[in-house]
């Protein structure tokens, strides 16, 4: 089954209401990568840049965004969570915030042979915030059936 990207953000942000807030919208979708864009305004803290935690939130959903889709794509079921993160703030976000994520084929085709062996998989991928590579986001997220 195929979603497509906007389908992909309406089931995000129906379901994670502070996506919505955020203006959290996928511009770019396909097996492998992910493109997601937040304008500043909503995301500002009192230096004008990028709020650390709306960075964050935008990183993770990013990468949450990500297995979502390779899910859909490959029919796995099951529990989607984020069992770590963790994120490097290299230069301040000053405009728009642009996140992406690639996803390396022979890893995907791991996590999706290992799903369908155990019921449980993990993928971990790494999320770059700006064109600066401004902040990078490292998570691992899991899967169970």
């Amino acid at each position: 089954m195929t979603i497509s990207a906007s389908e992909l953000q309406e089931k995000i942000r129906s379901n994670i209401p502070l996506s919505e807030t955020m203006q959290f919208e996928i511009v770019g979708l396909n097996d492998d990568s992910i493109h997601v864009h937040a304008p500043l305004a909503p995301n500002v803290n009192i230096h004008g840049t990028g709020f650390a935690g709306s960075i964050y939130s935008l990183a993770v959903l990013t990468g949450w965004a990500m297995v979502s889709y390779i899910m859909e794509l490959h029919g796995i079921e099951g529990d989607l969570v984020v069992g770590k993160a963790e994120i490097k703030y290299r230069l301040p976000v000053t405009g728009d915030i642009d996140c992406r994520c690639l996803v390396n084929k022979m890893e995907r085709q791991v996590f999706i042979d290992r799903f369908k062996q155990h019921r449980k998989s993990k993928l971990e991928l790494s999320v770059i915030v700006g064109e600066n590579n401004n902040a990078v986001l490292t998570g691992g997220y899991f899967v169970v059936g």
